[in-house]
Formats: C-alpha cells, structure tokens, sequence
C-alpha cells in the first residue's frame, strides 16, 4: 500500500470565542484556525491545524508548501525539508505556526495508519492527565467571580486554576489572588499569568506581593525573549517561572533551560512548529527535570501532555467546540486523552465550512 501525498488541501476558518478573554496585554478575538488535509494513495486521510488568536492567518496560509508525491511516513524528513523551504523566515511565528499545521496532519496519518491514538504513538505514558481551568480566571473578572469560578473547578475535583494580573497596581492583583485563596484553602493549585506585561522592576514587586497566597507559577512575567530577566526572577522569588507559549524554537527552550530561567515549559504545539518539535521540547525539558504543561489547545494536547512522563497538567480553555462533534473528557478531575487512532479530533466538516474565509 502506497504512503506517497496525492492530495493536499488548506482552508482558514475564523471561530468565535465562546466569552470574553482578557489579560494584561490583549484580549482574544478570534481563532484564526488553519487547516491542512491529506490524504495519500493508500486512502489514509488526516487532518492538522494551527491557530492565531485575531490576525495572522492568511500568511500563515500563504507559507503551506506543497506536500504531493511525497511520503507521509517521512514526518522528520518532512519537517526538515519544509523547514529549509522557509529558512528566510524561521525562526519566527509565522512559519512554525505553518509548519505545524503540516506536521500535526501527517501525524493524524501516522496515528491512523498504525491504528493507534496519538497518545500511545507519540509515547504511551498515560491516558489520563490532570486539568486546571483558565475559564475562569480572566483579568475583566472581579473577585467574587474569581472566586466562584475557583469553587467550582474545586467542588468538580480539578487540581488547579489560573488568575490573570497584571492590574495597575500588584496590590490589585495580590488581593484578587488572596480572596480566591481564603476561599479554596491551600490544596487547590491557583497559578497566575502576566502574559509579558511587567518589567525588570514591577515584576519583583509583583512575586513579593502574590507569594505569601502560593501562587503554583508566575506564567511570562516579562517579555519572552528576555532569558537573563526571567533568569535573575527565577532568582529571586519562590514562586516557579512558567514560559513557553511564546517561544518558537527548540533552541529558545533550551537556553532557558540552561540558563535556570524556567520552572515550568508550556510549549505549544501549534506555536513550536507541531507535535514533531513538541516533543522533542518535553523530552528536553524532562532532561532538567523539569515539567511540561502545555498552553492551550486542549484537545491536542491533553493527548502530547498524557504521552511523555513530565507532562503534569492540561489548559482548560474549550475553543473548537463549534467546529467538532465531540468534546474534551474530564473525568475526576482529570482530562482523558482520545482512544481513537489519530489525533483524536472528530471535526465537523459543515460547520467549519459555515465559518471558512479562504
């Protein structure tokens, strides 16, 4: 049976977020959701994508390369061939945000041609990981619905919840958190994100304030290129530094990571170029002893996360809702990665046509 690309198709559909979504530095709009369809002569078909969150789609559209003739069992080789195709723009966001829409398809075929789900393909580890809700976290939010929305993941058995800040002041954000702390108690994990919005200075203030409420991480205090910044924070405060959803290459963990200025790896399998790179980055992280908690995305990565042994927690933020005919499995707290062979995501064809826009 033939392995060989016949068909390759792309299509952009714009997906409405289910409710507002603030944070320190934007709002999130849309989904720009890419999407990548193959099929090769033996007539095994998969389905990739990648995303933006308001602008962007249509050059992450213009970068697909052509992909027929070759063969689909090549994933590596692929990467790296369509990779070197793009090098005038790597690394950067555009082109792995292509590329993984790319890899994530020929993984679906992988997946689908082995006649197992993602998660034992890409590592076996476990099926289940646990989940926390960013839902209900947002930064329009007041206290009291933080506080609703803490209780609730609590009393629904989830090990976790996140609060944005990056309020005017970190008194703002310190009394947010401490609410939500008197009224889940100490065993609930409530990690915070500032989304890159602070400075060298008003990050250490920021930590100082939110330590004495145990924040589980500070998620991208600062800009996410700055290693050395989070490197010195890391330094300074107890609270574990979280990066990853704004970083794009294997290299730029590893220098974080050698550099001591992460504690936490929430790379994202759409932003890192695919599941290829995805888990070569948790494989990495693993070797620092550090864990991996990927960002977003939920449904693919509870299955990546659930696949490697560092893999400790799962985002709960539903977004393709709309477009697919089944949705994320939590049960007891936590998020069940798909049996099915592929990457476990049943799309609607009808409705993803309805929100198409190139």
């Amino acid at each position: 049976m033939s392995s060989i690309i016949t068909t390759a198709t792309a299509r952009l559909a714009d997906i409405a977020v289910e409710q507002d979504r603030t944070d320190a530095v934007q709002s999130f709009v849309k989904q720009e959701t890419v999407l990548v369809d193959l099929e090769t002569a033996d007539g095994v078909a998969g389905t990739g994508y990648t995303y933006t969150i308001g602008t962007g789609g249509t050059s992450v559209l213009a970068l697909l390369p052509a992909l027929v003739g070759q063969d689909a069992r090549n994933v590596e080789a692929l990467w790296q061939r369509l990779f070197a195709l793009t090098r005038a723009t790597t690394t950067g966001a555009i082109t792995s945000l292509a590329l993984a829409a790319v890899d994530t398809a020929l993984w679906d075929v992988r997946c689908k041609r082995a006649d197992e789900p993602l998660w034992r393909l890409a590592g076996g580890h476990r099926r289940q990981v646990p989940v926390y809700d960013t839902e209900g976290g947002w930064l329009h939010l007041s206290a009291e619905e933080l506080v609703k929305g803490a209780l609730h993941a609590q009393e629904s058995g989830w090990a976790g919840v996140k609060i944005k800040v990056g309020r005017p002041h970190p008194a703002e954000d310190a009394e947010r958190l401490r609410a939500v702390r008197e009224a889940v108690g100490p065993s609930l994990h409530i990690m915070t994100d500032a989304n890159q919005s602070q400075t060298a200075s008003s990050v250490l203030r920021l930590a100082a304030a939110l330590e004495p409420y145990d924040p589980y991480w500070l998620e991208e205090p600062l800009p996410a290129d700055d290693i050395s910044g989070h490197a010195r924070l890391a330094g300074a405060t107890r609270i574990p530094v979280a990066v990853g959803e704004s970083m794009y290459s294997l290299m730029q963990f590893r220098s974080y990571l050698e550099a001591g200025a992460a504690s936490v790896v929430q790379v994202d399998a759409a932003r890192i170029g695919g599941i290829t790179p995805w888990l070569k980055v948790a494989h990495l992280a693993e070797s620092h002893n550090v864990m991996v908690c990927p960002h977003f995305l939920m449904e693919l990565h509870v299955s990546l996360a659930a696949a490697v042994p560092n893999g400790q927690y799962v985002e709960y933020i539903p977004q393709l809702r709309a477009v697919t005919r089944t949705e994320l499995t939590i049960r007891d707290g936590m998020a069940v990665a798909p049996d099915v062979p592929g990457i476990g995501i049943d799309w609607d064809l009808d409705a993803l046509d309805d929100r198409r826009v190139a």
